[in-house]
């Protein structure tokens, strides 16, 4: 019996670690500057399919001109949603040619499926509300070095 309590005891503490380990924010993805008119943009830059998977959950708060740019191999129907994010934001959907295809708000801690109109390579996602308080909607022109690399 003494046996079995200090196995569950292990186990526990085990699960616990594990956990905990699994709801601390990605903080140390490499950076990127990106243009978005006369507003400039610190992207932290998530390129593999696990830092794209946790992108942006578990922060409570991130600075106003930053956020994240998720890249992938290629363009495609891209869908999210913000399981386990702590903070409302927007997802810009973005073209080779870095033209926003269309925004979506998000809450925070829901499923909810926030999609690209059409296939994107490119998703940036700011503080809720940054595009709109500058204007920005579908069809404006981000800059940056992602953009200019892709032969049109």
């Amino acid at each position: 019996m003494k046996h079995l309590k200090l196995l569950l005891a292990a186990a526990l503490l085990a699960a616990t670690a594990f956990s905990g380990a699994q709801e601390a924010p990605q903080m140390d993805l490499p950076r990127i500057k990106l243009g978005a008119g006369m507003y400039q943009i610190e992207a932290q830059v998530a390129r593999t399919s696990d830092q794209r998977t946790t992108g942006l959950m578990y922060r409570k708060e991130m600075p106003q001109y930053e956020g994240m740019l998720f890249v992938f191999e290629q363009p495609s129907g891209l869908c999210f949603w913000m399981k386990n994010t702590l903070i409302p934001l927007t997802a810009a959907f973005i073209a080779d040619d870095g033209t926003i295809v269309n925004l979506a708000d998000m809450k925070p801690q829901t499923t909810d499926s926030h999609c690209a109109l059409r296939p994107v390579r490119y998703v940036l996602e700011m503080n809720q509300g940054w595009f709109s308080k500058r204007g920005l909607k579908a069809g404006a022109k981000l800059t940056g070095t992602p953009f200019e690399s892709r032969v049109q």
